[in-house]
């Protein structure tokens, strides 16, 4: 099997203890606008991701979707049907990366969004950073994101390792899936610590949260206004997001009843904020056991 390029290990470089893949700056997204979306596991960053992608597109926008999850699932909704993974193609062809064309990885989805899962490696092996990092020289070297005005990175569950951290390394603006509950805000609050930590060597920044699958909002903008951050969106707990899923299928073709519309347009406007230009936050995580002081009733 020949190897695939190998990226330094760097220890300590984002803070004491840290371990992880650097990746090579010769690789670096240039020319579009590249978002991370993070989220505690389940909390709807794949949905939220495709919905935000077609979004984009509806304004016009050229749009490219990174998956970053082993499942593969995060692009199903766009394209109907689990794709094949970066690493599953790259598999077939004995890691030899010169023998793929953009087709066997890339792959169009609704309104012209296009997708790509880079996968992962097996359970316990390898790290999933790298896997990023050789998807990236992949797009890069077949000319992909030449004519590519969003990257939008989802990225799975609340792992902060420097592995999963490094679509920050490539982002511009990261934007964390929450909802009105402590655990989604707990993780939230860790995630913060491990994007301010990238943020000391890189251009990421923090855009906001977006308020999900939620009634109300009321415990997210208390921990917003206590550590300095913002809420850009309020998607609510409605059924048609559940059965989009079950569907295959993104918001935008469930229909036109006033819930659905309402949801559509909410998430046309985080697209329109997100492209705009959003100031870098700069929030102050809280210890954890602030957080349990902090929310919930007396």
């Amino acid at each position: 099997m020949a190897p695939l390029d190998k990226a330094p290990i760097l220890r300590g470089e984002d803070g004491e203890g840290s371990v992880q893949v650097q990746q090579d700056m010769s690789i670096k997204i240039e020319g579009a606008k590249v978002f991370a979306v993070y989220g505690k596991g389940g909390i709807g960053k794949s949905t939220t991701s495709s919905n935000l992608s077609v979004a984009f597109s509806k304004l016009g926008h050229r749009v490219l979707q990174i998956g970053c999850d082993p499942k593969h699932d995060s692009t199903f909704t766009l394209t109907k049907k689990l794709m094949p993974t970066v690493i599953d193609v790259l598999k077939d062809v004995d890691f030899h990366a010169e023998e793929l064309r953009p087709e066997d990885f890339v792959y169009e989805g609704y309104n012209g969004v296009k997708c790509v899962e880079a996968g992962g490696p097996p359970a316990g092996t390898g790290c999933g950073g790298y896997v990023v990092g050789q998807t990236v020289k992949l797009l890069k070297q077949h000319h992909m994101l030449q004519d590519t005005d969003v990257v939008i990175f989802d990225v799975l569950g609340d792992v902060v390792c420097g592995g999963f951290a490094a679509p920050l390394q490539h982002a511009d603006r990261a934007l964390i899936v929450t909802a009105n509950d402590f655990d989604s805000i707990y993780a939230m609050n860790r995630i913060i610590a491990a994007v301010q930590a990238k943020a000391k060597n890189y251009n990421v920044r923090l855009a906001g949260c977006v308020a999900n699958r939620s009634k109300d909002t009321d415990e997210v903008d208390r921990y917003c206004d206590t550590v300095g951050f913002k809420r850009l969106a309020h998607l609510p707990d409605l059924d048609s997001i559940r059965r989009s899923r079950l569907k295959k299928c993104t918001l935008f073709e469930m229909g036109d009843d006033e819930e659905t519309v309402g949801v559509q347009k909410e998430y046309v406007k985080l697209a329109e904020h997100l492209y705009a230009g959003t100031d870098p936050l700069a929030p102050a995580p809280l210890e954890d056991r602030h957080i349990f002081e902090l929310l919930g009733f007396d």
